[in-house]
């Protein structure tokens, strides 16, 4: 199941593989989404904009468009907490941020910051931890603003190449950076980081640029050779191009997930850490896939 994002009279004239941006017009985000949960839950979209225990969301305030991806910790389940609570709930209270016009573009951390406070003093009993990205497209200066907690992550593609990425943050093997909210009496329990521990950055696109936003259900199944053969078949700058692109990326790291004997990035990186692992490694699959357009109102 996949779902296409769209906000505004976006007009997408640009040719894929990027323009000079010596120009004083905005630029804008054509964005869709596709997602898979893991455990036969295969193309559900549940609770909004959540994939199995990941969630996303995509917004855009007057100067600004807005994306971001969080994935829940499995690891909940076995205290008997939903997973997709927290990121759910994480993604949504981004999302209203944005659109209540409370945030500035260049600082997403400061997004992720204030969202993870407004949890951790909600009134509602909410336990739980997960990875963030934020991807902030400032319209007028043409600037990608970034913020990453975790394994989650985003590639910047221009002319075939990976031309900007994020650094993926890991404690230890299989153990990512994440917000949590403990058990009262159990925070010291709880891995937890401070949102401050972002990694954060800021890039200059043009248009036609292509930018990916994921979980790490992606990245752990495809490596970016892979991502960017399917990306290349993105020839046109329309919804339909971008949404079938976006639905093959996540079929295809979904189906490499669950074969046995595929040598995944994941199965790689296991065994850089002294592991014998062989296989994909079943996930959550969030994909956001985006193209730097020129914006009309």
């Amino acid at each position: 199941m996949w779902s296409l994002l769209s906000y505004g009279r976006i007009v997408a004239r640009a040719v894929i593989g990027g323009l000079s941006q010596t120009d004083s017009r905005d630029y804008s985000l054509v964005t869709a989404s596709c997602g898979f949960g893991k455990d036969f839950r295969k193309g559900i979209l549940k609770k909004g904009m959540c994939y199995g225990d990941d969630a996303c969301f995509v917004a855009r305030h007057r100067s600004a468009d807005v994306l971001g991806v969080a994935d829940g910790v499995g690891g909940w389940r076995d205290y008997g907490v939903d997973p997709s609570q927290f990121s759910g709930t994480l993604m949504k209270t981004c999302e209203r941020l944005v659109k209540e016009g409370r945030f500035t573009p260049s600082n997403p951390v400061g997004v992720l910051t204030t969202s993870y406070y407004e949890l951790l003093q909600n009134k509602v009993p909410l336990l739980g931890s997960s990875t963030a990205c934020i991807v902030v497209l400032d319209r007028q200066s043409h600037r990608l603003h970034t913020a990453n907690l975790g394994d989650s992550g985003f590639l910047v593609v221009r002319g075939g190449e990976v031309v900007h990425r994020s650094d993926e943050q890991q404690h230890y093997f299989n153990t990512p950076f994440q917000l949590s909210i403990a058990p009262p009496g159990a925070e010291g329990n709880v891995l937890s980081d401070s949102p401050d521990a972002a990694d954060s950055s800021s890039f200059d696109v043009q248009l036609g640029d292509i930018i990916l936003t994921a979980t790490d259900g992606l990245f752990d199944n495809m490596t970016d050779y892979m991502i960017l053969q399917e990306l290349k078949k993105l020839k046109k700058a329309n919804y339909e191009s971008i949404q079938q692109t976006a639905r093959s990326i996540a079929e295809q790291a979904h189906d490499l997930a669950y074969d046995p004997n595929y040598m995944s990035p994941f199965a790689q990186f296991a065994c850089d850490n002294g592991l014998n692992v062989r296989g994909g490694k079943p996930d959550d699959i969030t994909v956001l896939l985006s193209i730097v357009a020129e914006y009309t109102d």
